[in-house]
């Protein structure tokens, strides 16, 4: 029975099957699961959220960063005050770094995160429901396509994207 109508309904020639396949952009962005986090087990509570907003994780694994690291990644807030302290907590116990993938997978990303301060996250975001502080805010995304690019690539070679 079952090559009587395996195919039926798939004809891979029809245009809207291609035409709504190649529709959806797919785009990936970086995720760190921060210590705050990770140290209460909320490792699966925040991917949930992730993934029901339509992210689906293509790389992850957890990592315990040193200080040195923490600051290669952090490099660009170098000059600001509050680096030496981000460097600090980033390496002050295990994180999930991971790549999510999706469509608009930054912005929604970032909406699901919510924002960075928790007292102003709107509600249902990881960072009203799981951050401790505005330093600890329990999750870090990428902001745009050539940023996820980097941070990507800082901790992933391309045979760890496996989506």
């Amino acid at each position: 029975m079952v090559g009587a109508g395996a195919n039926h309904g798939a004809d891979m020639g029809s245009a809207p099957a291609i035409q709504g396949y190649f529709k959806m952009a797919l785009e990936r962005t970086f995720s760190i699961i921060k210590p705050d986090a990770t140290r209460r087990n909320l490792t699966g509570k925040i991917n949930a959220k992730f993934e029901d907003a339509g992210l689906r994780v293509v790389a992850q694994k957890r990592i315990h960063m040193t200080k040195a690291q923490a600051g290669v990644f952090y490099g660009v807030h170098a000059e600001r005050p509050f680096y030496d302290e981000l460097c600090e907590f980033m390496s002050s116990a295990p994180v999930v770094v991971q790549v999510l993938e999706g469509e608009n997978a930054i912005a929604k990303n970032r909406e699901v995160m919510g924002a960075t301060n928790p007292a102003d996250a709107a509600p249902g975001t990881v960072r009203a429901e799981f951050a401790e502080s505005v330093g600890e805010n329990s999750v870090h995304g990428s902001d745009a396509p050539e940023t996820a690019a980097v941070e990507i690539a800082y901790f992933f070679s391309g045979i760890e994207l496996v989506g």
